[in-house]
């Protein structure tokens, strides 16, 4: 620590570390123009960095340099239970490699505190509209995922500085933002600001309280939890000025869509956003929070906005200790953190976004960037005519309506508009449509209460939007089974389906196998969806049903005012209903300690199972030489097609296998649930039925649909995971090929993981998603990016060829990748190398994270 810069707190008898008298003694003046993350990280190198590295470090904040990485030493670490799990079975696989070379594993434990909550496993397998849906669902959860409940069991009692929140307690992000978060940190005597990573890309949903919070991968927080400081160079950091003012009737949903659509646009990937203006002013932390939720679809890393008296009266309203309140204002006030210090910030970069030019918003059908204003639907081709069959399901039918995702749960102005949305429906006589499996599944348990003392679950539990869960459930592909009569009516009229949910991800495939594409809509718009029914169907100017009297309504009819949602947020949302649920959920009791630091696997569990990262192709040398193409893909491809989080079907490779392994077809539940388990996960690599291989063509020449792979040099198309198989067999090496935004959408280990256990050593392609990138480097897979202006096009490549890396991977140096073609004729490509920093290189090296981390453990054991 540098001891120099400690100062004691005033009105307090914590100390701080005055991050401005060490700029200042840099650069007199340094310190006011700095944005508010550079302030954030400058405290936190003050606080740890080595002494003979800090004004180094800190000279790159202040001169806005990117020439050196630097250390981050992030607060803490969330989890939920799919990748918090896969990083804890990681850790105890790592356990068990540290015992075979005779090191300690009792020894292997996070050192940052780590969180982990169980919200993404459940399945919404009884709808909104059944009797008891919570209750059977949490059944079928509990039954399902034993394996891996077992394991998360054993993990709160064999490592240290883990606390488990058990299933049914709401989402990692709502439960981050309302609870988990203190804004600023007190340890040991010192007050600093509040950071962590998350293992999901979401993580910057507690951004909106002035937390740096970045998603990352399992295995990025593998890296952070085993005390490795998190190497980075200063991010772009984008200054997002929101001046006007909301028109009447708009939700923070259509507000976000908007910025997301505006933000792409703009080219924010990778970089730090900090909202401000006047437009923040008016903006809850419940909005804000639904702005920071789809920062990685913005293709931002954080969405910030600053410490002000809003974050305060939050934090009064969610039952923090006023102690902890005041220390929160203290703090920032103190240091430079309080809005009106910001003021003065100086950006690189600043975008302005006028909230009053809003309208009502969804949108789809394929990517949250893609808006859609609602009173565009038809010139769009999204609504149509259409002749309404009573109890016949139309073409375009919706079935799936979701009001789900801590996007929009955590916001009591959304969740109360649904609520007020219903009960105008209700007292008109409007009903949802038979097909369209209705649910609603809040990030919180609070949303109940609240919305039992405004009288109004009891509505939307009459249109069919009872609490199935409280967990992630349908924005994360778990939407659960729809009634087989149903199913089949879609097979056999051949009927396009979809879905509409007020979550933030909707890419194609991911939220149910038969809703050929999805929309994304605040919760009161998800509700007129489900009495509407379909989507062909303009839902500003088309009649949602009569009344008594035979009048139309339409959904200007029931749509609530402004003033109506706000007089019962303001009469409803309480401090003691934050602390009725709160309280016991975080009191944990006393650890008891595991019999044994090494876990007994399962050899029949499908969900867990001892990792293979010191066997096999991880155990080999990468020789970057001879290799094939596994796939040639063209621009944004998601980790969705890289590795599917949505049920498994009993055709897919993976649904063959569990068959084998003695799993009835009901419980085979989603791919994401199985990741514990590598010999299910990677089964499920490319398994995206919506993928689109370049290398498998049509005799007409168009690229065929599916997970399909072609092997080499045979030619053979086949299905992915048996050319996987081959090439494992032959200890084939392999590269993928791609084109730009490769890897968006969520931090998913099995994405990289999956490729590499297939033997693959490189991916070649023209930009990279930030985390799947890191991901990669985690895994020993080295990223590499075309020359701008060049892509697969430029080299005409087809998958025949072989491709050798010439050169040694070093930060963004320039390599070379020879290509031979069938016909002997050879190529170079000039590359850049994207392990970007010294630290990655260091990883990639050792062969990814763990590798890295046993062998330094072991040397110093």
């Amino acid at each position: 620590m540098n001891i120099k810069y400690r100062k004691p707190m005033p009105g307090s008898d914590l100390v701080y570390f005055d991050t401005r008298m060490a700029v200042e003694a840099i650069q007199p003046g340094a310190y006011d123009r700095l944005p508010y993350t550079s302030r954030v990280l400058a405290e936190q190198l003050v606080r740890r960095c080595e002494s003979n590295l800090l004004t180094d470090a800190l000279k790159q904040l202040i001169e806005r340099k990117r020439d050196l990485d630097f250390p981050w030493y992030p607060a803490r670490v969330v989890c939920h239970d799919i990748l918090g799990q896969t990083a804890l079975v990681d850790l105890a696989g790592l356990r068990d490699a540290i015992a075979d070379k005779g090191g300690e594993p009792a020894k292997v434990n996070p050192v940052v505190p780590t969180q982990l909550i169980v919200d993404h496993s459940l399945a919404v397998e009884h709808a909104g509209f059944e009797p008891d849906a919570f209750e059977k669902n949490r059944a079928i959860e509990d039954r399902r995922n034993e394996d891996r409940f077992h394991f998360i069991e054993w993990c709160k009692t064999a490592f240290d500085n883990v606390d488990v929140i058990p299933a049914g307690n709401g989402i990692m992000h709502q439960i981050n933002l309302e609870k988990m978060s203190p804004v600023i940190q007190s340890r040991d005597g010192v007050a600093f600001p509040d950071t962590c990573v998350g293992t999901d890309s979401h993580t910057p949903h507690v951004d909106a309280l002035g937390v740096i919070a970045i998603g990352v991968g399992g295995l990025e927080a593998e890296n952070v939890m085993l005390g490795r400081a998190s190497m980075m160079r200063l991010p772009e950091i984008v200054g997002v000025n929101l001046t006007g003012q909301r028109r009447p009737g708009i939700t923070a949903t259509d507000i976000v869509l908007a910025l997301t659509e505006f933000l792409r646009q703009e080219r924010v990937v990778s970089a730090y956003l900090e909202f401000f203006g006047e437009g923040v002013e008016s903006l809850t932390i419940g909005d804000r929070a639904t702005i920071s939720n789809m920062t990685p679809e913005f293709g931002a890393s954080a969405g910030l906005f600053y410490i002000d008296q809003q974050t305060i009266d939050y934090l009064k309203l969610t039952g923090r200790e006023p102690e902890q309140v005041a220390l929160v204002e203290n703090y920032a006030k103190t240091t430079g953190l309080w809005a009106d210090a910001l003021e003065t910030a100086d950006y690189e970069r600043l975008l302005e976004f006028d909230l009053s030019s809003v309208v009502r918003n969804m949108a789809g059908p394929s990517n949250p960037h893609r808006r859609l204003p609602t009173s565009a639907l038809a010139e769009r081709g999204i609504a149509g005519t259409w002749e309404e069959k009573p109890g016949v399901m139309p073409d375009g039918a919706v079935i799936i309506a979701a009001i789900t995702s801590c996007t929009n749960t955590s916001n009591p102005r959304n969740v109360v508009a649904a609520g007020l949305l219903a009960r105008k429906a209700n007292q008109l006589g409007l009903t949802r449509k038979p097909w369209v499996k209705s649910s609603f599944a809040p990030g919180s348990k609070v949303a109940k209460l609240y919305l039992e003392e405004a009288g109004l679950l009891p509505e939307l539990e009459k249109l069919g939007f009872g609490i199935v869960a409280y967990a992630c459930t349908t924005c994360n592909g778990m939407s659960g089974a729809l009634d087989p009569k149903i199913q089949q009516e879609i097979i056999d009229r051949d009927l396009y389906a979809t879905a509409v949910l007020s979550g933030n991800r909707n890419f194609d495939g991911r939220i149910h196998p038969y809703a050929k594409q999805a929309f994304l809509a605040s919760p009161p718009l998800v509700v007129a969806y489900a009495i509407a029914g379909t989507v062909r169907f303009d839902i500003e100017q088309d009649v949602l049903g009569r009344d008594k009297d035979g009048n139309p309504i339409t959904l200007n009819d029931i749509w609530p005012s402004d003033e109506e949602i706000d007089a019962i947020v303001k009469q409803s949302v309480k401090p003691e209903q934050f602390i009725q649920i709160y309280q016991p959920m975080f009191d944990l009791g006393d650890r008891e300690q595991a019999e044994s630091p090494l876990y007994d696997w399962r050899p029949q569990s499908t969900y867990i199972r001892r990792p293979p990262y010191w066997e096999g192709a991880l155990a080999g040398e990468r020789s970057l030489s001879g290799m094939r193409p596994l796939a040639v893909l063209g621009d944004n491809i998601t980790t969705d097609h890289l590795s599917p989080s949505n049920a498994i079907l009993p055709s897919s490779a993976a649904g063959e296998y569990l068959a084998k392994m003695g799993l009835p077809e009901e419980d085979f539940n989603s791919y994401a649930t199985h990741r514990g388990d590598h010999l299910t996960a990677q089964r499920a690599t490319f398994a995206n039925p919506k993928l689109l291989n370049e290398m498998c063509r049509d005799d007409q020449g168009e690229v065929t649909q599916g997970f399909l792979a072609r092997l080499e040099p045979e030619g053979e198309p086949m299905r992915m995971w048996e050319a996987i198989e081959t090439y494992m067999q032959r200890k084939q090496s392999l590269i993928i090929v791609a084109g730009a935004d490769y890897g968006q959408g969520s931090s998913r280990d099995w994405a990289a993981k999956g490729v590499r256990l297939a033997g693959v050593e490189a991916i070649l392609a023209e930009g990279f998603e930030r985390i799947h990138r890191t991901n990669l480097v985690g895994m020993g897979v080295l990223p590499l990016e075309f020359m701008r202006g060049e892509n697969r096009h430029t080299y005409a490549i087809d998958g025949t060829e072989t491709f050798d890396v010439v050169g040694k991977p070093k930060p963004r140096t320039e390599l070379t990748v020879v290509m031979r073609r069938r016909n002997g004729e050879t190529v170079e490509i000039p590359v850049t190398c994207r392990l970007d920093t010294a630290e990655e290189v260091s990883v990639y090296g050792a062969g990814g994270v763990l590798q890295r981390f046993a062998q330094d453990f072991l040397a110093t054991a």
